[in-house]
């Protein structure tokens, strides 16, 4: 018989750490579907009031779920605009999959819809599939506890990130872009035709390995400039808070916590830091890696972090800051144990944060704890990822939405995606509907993660391979939200296996 620790027993029972980084939890035996609501909410953002939107399930912003327990959930447009939810990291059917009329339409203000699937453990999180919705922090932790999580003695923390302007997204959109916004649903731009993508055909038709070759030796280049961040946001965000009144999470001496963390932001990638803590990276996107020791850790738009940390046995306060990358602004909620001292921190570190795996030199470091099974690949597609910043138009093998070509597969086959990112932003790609395994970087083949969101840093290439799931139409594109917003995006058609 398990017998729960102190401290397991306070992360199994309580209803919340806290309401902004841990919503209560959604008991197994729940025989009716959980209340969850997109409506309008208002944040003080440095001392100024902000009309966002938001996901309120029973116990405040986003949702825990027991093991076991079914993704039962009525969702209600509470909003004045239409609008569909994609639940990220979970691998509904098709139909409750949240893209619009891909194959279910917008949610009309008022209306509810219902959803019910299996849900898949891990640390995951929901949000529009509107960029300028999602710009507008329409988003959300989705927890799905395991029995282990259940059973360990360390205490549960969530830490969700947004980047956030007071101006209206539509406006930053017009700005980055130079006056053209999209909605990221339909046609919206056309590829550039004098866009450094021109020797694309050509690369095509190379040998994988020579490929794999000629790209790392690009991405160790010193000459070439990448571009890191096309917009200074007003605040960065950490469970809706800024350093000027972080949150402050209760822990106890030499307590373990388990710190979930989602980068929900539109457009920026973070360094994780965990300062003086003792801390080991230890699922991503919620699925286990074996363990990795460190106190620094990038994390890409959609992308999840489970970091284990350790802390030391006498009484203090430590800070976990998310550091922009290519920038010095940073946000961050603080550990401290009862009476500690809580210092103010600064939201400009002294110096600039570097690119984030520019080498995937963190992503070599992953190794899944359950990979797929080997079989022999049925299908491989290359997806060149291109574009520039004038015009402001990016793009999947040359085309944006609406003028591209479904990236094809059977049920079933297995298959391996390439993507080669000859642009020089990088962009975090994710397929909807499947879990894949990274295989391959840079032509080197590996035993990475499982993922459903994966950085491809620019001139980099990573391969992944999955298991074509059901026959529909899957989206496969750009997490950053002005790429998405301007066509960057393809499908994933399935078909029936013969």
């Amino acid at each position: 018989m398990n017998i729960l620790s102190r401290r397991g027993f306070l992360a199994a029972s309580a209803a919340a750490i806290g309401a902004a980084h841990m919503p209560r939890l959604a008991f197994a035996q729940t025989v009716a579907p959980i209340s969850l609501i997109a409506a309008t909410r208002t944040l003080d953002i440095n001392g100024r009031a902000a009309t966002v939107f938001g996901l309120a399930g029973p116990g405040g912003q986003g949702l825990v779920l027991d093991p076991g327990q079914r993704f039962r959930v009525d969702l209600t447009n509470d909003l004045d605009v239409g609008t569909i939810i994609h639940w990220h990291g979970q691998t509904p059917p098709n139909a409750q999959d949240g893209v619009p009329d891909m194959p279910m339409p917008l949610l009309a203000p008022g209306e509810t819809r219902s959803y019910d699937f299996e849900a898949r453990p891990g640390t995951h999180w929901m949000h529009s599939h509107v960029p300028t919705q999602e710009m507008q922090l329409l988003a959300a932790p989705l927890i799905v506890r395991s029995q282990e999580d259940i059973l360990a003695d360390r205490q549960e923390v969530v830490m969700f990130l947004h980047d956030f302007s007071f101006r209206a997204p539509e406006e930053v959109l017009a700005e980055i872009n130079g006056g053209h916004v999209g909605d990221g649903a339909g046609p919206s731009a056309q590829p550039d035709q004098g866009a450094p993508m021109g020797g694309m055909g050509a690369m095509l038709g190379m040998n994988h390995g020579a490929m794999g070759r000629m790209m790392g030796s690009i991405s160790g280049m010193g000459g070439m400039a990448m571009d890191l961040n096309d917009y200074d946001w007003d605040a960065y965000l950490a469970n809706d808070r800024t350093l000027s009144d972080p949150e402050v999470v209760q822990v106890e001496r030499g307590g373990r916590i388990r710190l979930r963390v989602i980068n929900a932001a539109a457009a920026t990638v973070f360094w994780i830091e965990t300062g003086g803590a003792e801390a080991r990276l230890v699922a991503v996107d919620g699925h286990a890696v074996q363990p990795v020791p460190g106190t620094r850790f990038g994390l890409a738009m959609g992308q999840r972090l489970d970091i284990e940390i350790d802390l030391p046995s006498e009484g203090g306060s430590w800070p976990v800051l998310a550091l922009r990358e290519g920038g010095r602004e940073r946000t961050g909620l603080i550990l401290a144990t009862r009476g500690a001292e809580v210092r103010r921190l600064d939201a400009m570190a002294a110096s600039e944060a570097p690119a984030f795996d520019t080498g995937l030199a963190q992503e070599a470091r992953l190794i899944a704890l359950d990979a797929l099974p080997d079989r022999p690949v049925d299908r491989s597609h290359v997806l060149m990822l291109g574009g520039s910043m004038q015009p402001y138009v990016w793009t999947i093998n040359g085309a944006v939405w609406g003028q591209h070509q479904p990236i094809i597969a059977r049920s079933d086959e297995r298959v391996v995606l390439s993507f080669h990112n000859m642009s020089m932003m990088a962009h975090p790609m994710h397929l909807h509907g499947h879990v894949f395994q990274v295989v391959g970087l840079n032509g080197r083949r590996v035993a990475g993660a499982l993922r459903d969101t994966v950085h491809v840093p620019p001139m980099t290439m990573v391969d992944v391979a999955l298991d074509a799931g059901e026959a529909a139409r899957w989206m496969l594109h750009c997490h950053h939200m002005p790429h998405l917003a301007t066509g960057m995006m393809t499908e994933f058609a399935v078909t029936a296996s013969a």
